[in-house]
């Protein structure tokens, strides 16, 4: 089946940057019709949110603006132009109150990203967005018609502009699996490769530490690498390290075992402790009470942080209360590689900026757009992903706009 007459505007993928380009261009009366391959839409966004949705952050934004790295400057534009307060004034908007948490990290009232969707769906289609699911983007046909597969056949559909949002490598079950990828090399489109992003890592634990506290959180700690410190906490698994803090360090770690095969990541196991204080305490005398009774009774320290301390530890520092003292404050985890990239958060690499001209327009493909997290930019979790995702798709959705004006 092929439409006859080509539709104003075609957006592919579903997500939070599809959503967004939709509600640009029906706010400047252009009817778009979205496709997307799953049963139903925004599924990744929903996933995000069953434990609370986190919109975004509401630290000042010339510090929300500089946590995008190598894509500070080219995401300053679309981040000013949908800040974080003006995303929870757009969620106000839609009937959704939000709450900041003592993170200064953004959520709904009700926590739950499905309200807000379903809010979202509804004034978009009251709109006029027409959607249609289960239609998995093939690429070009050599007229120029956008190829998709659906339960149906094969169907063909043209557009006058078109403004791809499909996502990136890292939740392949929920649709973000880039199978985009080859359709835009095929047009010369030259992509960054696909790395994990908000990834644990792997590390050799010893058996015992592997059957005894896997799944055991480590907190409070301080994370240090590469002249960086991060608070929080993070989690023992069955192969290494992960969760809030680790992500946070993750792009500079995983770049630092690309580039030299090794990274170290520093954890201070006491961060509300000096490192003379924890010495002092250690040196006192302990009598016939074992070192972990010492630990605990003079430092607190036990359960999965004395563990660690024990695994990455010689027997022989034990001994000396000064590097004992060392150790505890700055514990050396050698880490292996990242976790796979189907098990991260986000994913690094895909349509680099420089392939992109005004509002994410391709250069070398006229008329269609990119948005979303199918763009080469990470950033830590924290409510970053989301507002840049929902930011991109604002201007990939203003650029079509402009396109079908001039």
């Amino acid at each position: 089946m092929t439409t006859q007459e080509p539709l104003p505007v075609v957006i592919i993928g579903g997500g939070p940057a599809g959503l967004m380009a939709a509600e640009a261009l029906t706010e400047r009366g252009i009817v778009p019709h979205l496709y997307d391959a799953m049963p139903s839409l925004a599924r990744k966004f929903l996933m995000a949110g069953k434990s609370g949705l986190n919109l975004t952050h509401a630290e000042p934004l010339e510090a929300f603006l500089t946590r995008f790295g190598a894509a500070n400057a080219p995401l300053d534009e679309p981040l000013r132009a949908l800040s974080p307060q003006r995303l929870r004034e757009w969620a106000y908007g839609l009937g959704v109150e939000t709450f900041t948490g003592t993170s200064g990290r953004v959520f709904p009232a009700e926590m739950k990203a499905a309200p807000l969707l379903r809010a979202w769906l509804r004034r978009l289609r009251a709109n006029g967005l027409t959607t249609h699911v289960r239609h998995k983007w093939k690429g070009w046909r050599e007229d120029g018609a956008l190829l998709f597969e659906t339960p149906e056949g094969e169907r063909t559909v043209k557009a006058r502009a078109v403004v791809l949002a499909l996502g990136g490598a890292s939740w392949p079950q929920l649709g973000s699996d880039a199978a985009w990828a080859p359709h835009l090399e095929e047009k010369g489109i030259a992509l960054s490769p696909f790395r994990p992003a908000n990834c644990g890592f792997d590390v050799a634990w010893s058996a015992h530490l592997k059957e005894s506290f896997a799944g055991a959180p480590l907190k409070p700690v301080t994370l240090s690498f590469g002249g960086r410190q991060v608070k929080g906490e993070c989690v023992i698994t069955q192969h290494g390290l992960e969760s809030g803090a680790v992500y946070t360090l993750s792009a500079a770690l995983r770049e630092a075992l690309e580039r030299d095969g090794t990274a170290v990541l520093e954890i201070d196991l006491l961060p509300g402790r000096s490192e003379r204080e924890v010495a002092e305490r250690l040196g006192e005398p302990r009598g016939k009470k074992s070192m972990a009774t010492h630990l605990k009774r003079k430092l607190g320290l036990a359960g999965a942080k004395a563990a660690l301390l024990r695994e990455t530890t010689g027997k022989h520092v034990f001994d000396d209360p000064a590097r004992l003292a060392a150790a505890i404050k700055h514990l050396p985890v050698p880490l292996l590689s990242p976790r796979p990239i189907d098990e991260a958060i986000s994913s690094a690499g895909g349509v680099p900026f420089s392939e992109m001209g005004t509002r994410f327009m391709l250069k070398k493909l006229p008329g269609v757009f990119c948005a979303g997290e199918m763009l080469d930019w990470e950033t830590p979790t924290g409510g970053y992903l989301l507002t840049a995702s929902f930011a991109t798709g604002r201007t990939a959705g203003e650029g079509a706009a402009r396109w079908l004006a001039d």
